[in-house]
């Protein structure tokens, strides 16, 4: 089975390395201001004329937002636009002109309907202080040498490691992976180099291959798995809360940028800065860290593996748990099990965003109207059930797996609810073992539709 997989090791740089990093990374901020500001004013001329009453015909030639069009519209102003192109190798201009490529493109289908989710905003020129430096090679010499201790990038030559790169050179040595592209970044006051390749993975199958685990994420346990574990929620930005505070009031007490004057920071500033950006990416790192380890336990022995289709966007706009919650990560659990299922011959089912997983009691299949999030244990008034909010909603969800064919290709029954959870004339009756579905007329509801019954699903 052959995957794109990433490999980030962080790199040991000298002052004369960083230097040259540096400036890749300026002609990357440099080709793409130029290019987007020619393709601004281009549009703004066409919209002139336009208003002018010029026919279309006559209009300013448009530019093409294609990145073989840029680079060669940047390829024949380079010369005057950037004298010193030479001393930079032509993948960080590169780098430039393929973000602009894919920020116009994004933004144009996201105008036009074509592309889903959230509004995509017309892109935006990269400012020196703010924009995170970045550079991306795919053509050149780029290996990692026998030593396993230093890469070799375009025109940068041989970069140190901090950690040695054994588990990719092994794969490069057997010949089950091919590096197609290197990125060097600065994240948190460390330079990373990360490393897009191609990999043939060997077919895995989970260790207990025919068993269903639900999973409820959830702010304080992590996770709540319907086998009864529960995964404690490490809350690292809550430990290091003080810490970050600290050291932002030390920041603010410093001369840093002023725009308005021209100011240039300090040098205390920009150690003070240092000390914040690494304490943030110390959080950043903790959270990683756990999710992973996390997601690889649940994939490698799990065969099915059912999360909730959460609406984390709006979940943020409670400001009482707003931090609690991005703390948490739970996007990143479920995008985690995601390729990580696929990679080990798992599946991973998600529920419906409007599935009741925790109005439903786990025990008779009945279905409240209403469930406060105060209410931290789930009371079936049904049958008198009384568990866990978090242990139940992961039961519902283990459950909620045998309504998919054995492809995963989607439900076969639907027990979902659309925003309203609707109950009239609920009958709670007692489910009985290979009971599918009771209620008034006994009836499997149509996939997708709110039903007034209470469907059960045998364990």
């Amino acid at each position: 089975m052959k995957t794109i997989q990433a490999y980030r090791f962080a790199l040991d740089l000298t002052p004369t390395q960083e230097r040259a990093v540096l400036a890749h990374a300026g002609a990357a901020r440099v080709a793409h201001n130029w290019a987007l500001a020619r393709v601004k004013a281009v549009m703004d001329q066409r919209a002139a004329e336009r208003s002018y009453g010029v026919a279309d015909n006559q209009l300013t030639p448009s530019l093409s937002w294609s990145l073989p069009a840029l680079r060669k519209a940047w390829n024949a102003a380079k010369a005057e636009v950037a004298p010193w192109w030479a001393e930079c190798s032509k993948e960080a201009f590169n780098t430039g002109l393929d973000a602009l490529a894919r920020g116009l493109k994004n933004w144009a289908d996201s105008r036009t309907g074509k592309r889903a989710g959230r509004p995509v905003g017309f892109p935006r020129f990269k400012s020196r202080r703010r924009t995170t430096p970045s550079v991306r090679f795919t053509t050149g010499t780029i290996r990692v040498e026998t030593g396993r201790m230093h890469v070799v990038l375009p025109r940068l030559g041989r970069l140190k490691l901090h950690e040695s790169a054994r588990k990719l050179a092994r794969r490069l040595d057997n010949g089950t992976a091919r590096i197609m592209s290197a990125t060097v970044r600065r994240d948190g006051g460390r330079w990373h180099v990360a490393f897009c390749v191609e990999v043939e993975r060997a077919v895995r199958t989970p260790a207990r291959q025919n068993s269903t685990v639900g999973v409820d994420v959830g702010i304080k346990h992590l996770a709540v798995l319907s086998s009864g574990e529960l995964v404690g929620n490490p809350r690292h930005l809550s430990a290091a809360r003080l810490r970050l505070r600290a050291l932002g009031r030390a920041l603010s007490r410093k001369a840093g940028p002023d725009r308005r004057t021209g100011q240039r920071p300090s040098n205390r500033w920009h150690r003070a800065a240092d000390r914040l950006g690494r304490a943030h990416a110390r959080v950043a790192n903790l959270r990683r860290d756990g999710l992973h380890k996390l997601t690889t336990r649940l994939a490698t022995e799990y065969g099915t593996v059912v999360v909730e289709d959460l609406n984390v966007f709006g979940m943020l706009a409670n400001r009482g748990l707003a931090r609690h919650i991005a703390d948490a990560g739970f996007t990143e659990i479920r995008r985690q099990l995601a390729y990580k299922t696929s990679w080990n011959g798992g599946r991973l089912i998600v529920a419906d965003r409007w599935y009741p997983s925790s109005k439903t009691c786990s025990g008779c299949g009945a279905v409240k109207a209403k469930l406060a999030l105060s209410e931290r244990e789930y009371h079936c008034e049904a049958c008198g059930l009384v568990l866990d909010r978090d242990r139940n909603a992961a039961e519902n969800l283990a459950a909620h797996a045998a309504q998919y064919d054995t492809a995963g290709s989607g439900p076969v029954a639907a027990r979902g609810a659309d925003r309203k959870t609707r109950i009239r004339g609920q009958v709670a009756v007692k489910r009985e073992p290979g009971t599918t579905s009771v209620g008034q007329t006994g009836t499997v509801p149509p996939q997708g539709r709110a039903t007034n019954r209470v469907h059960t699903q045998a364990h």
